[in-house]
């Protein structure tokens, strides 16, 4: 028997502490990186996106990956992308932490295009307002202390 499995995640994580690193003319080649990562692991991307103190990446995990070694490898190797050819300037890392929260494969396209328009929505909304959101609406509960 064939493994099957169809869970959708948008996985957040800011820069380090929230610093505004990620110019927006450099953006698409991080993400252009982090899609490679995506495909090495055998992840099918819906979309990425973010703006200047975060990035959104709307996945499918292979079956054979973890969401924790998944972020942790994305992260890892994206720094050091970031460091090496010199894509920010002033970044500093990515914050310790991640968000992944899970979505059924109806509301894809809907996500796809609240990735999409990230500049617009944060045109009026914070990150950690939006954050908080998430956690809110997938009902996860956190110490707001741990929230920078």
């Amino acid at each position: 028997m064939s493994t099957y499995t169809q869970i959708i995640y948008q996985i957040v994580f800011s820069t380090k502490n929230r610093e505004r690193t990620l110019q927006k003319e450099r953006r698409d080649d991080l993400y252009i990186y982090i899609w490679g990562l995506l495909k090495n692991k055998e992840c099918h991307l819906y979309r990425i996106g973010g703006v200047e103190d975060h990035v959104h990446i709307l996945t499918h995990l292979h079956p054979t990956v973890s969401l924790s070694s998944l972020v942790k490898d994305i992260k890892l190797a994206s720094s050091k992308y970031i460091k090496e050819n010199k894509l920010f300037i002033d970044f500093n890392g990515w914050q310790e932490g991640y968000g992944a929260f899970t979505y059924s494969v109806k509301e894809k396209d809907n996500l796809i295009e609240y990735i999409k328009n990230q500049e617009q929505h944060h045109s009026v909304k914070s990150f950690k307002e939006e954050y908080l959101e998430f956690l809110k609406e997938h009902q996860i509960e956190f110490d707001e202390k741990y929230l920078l």
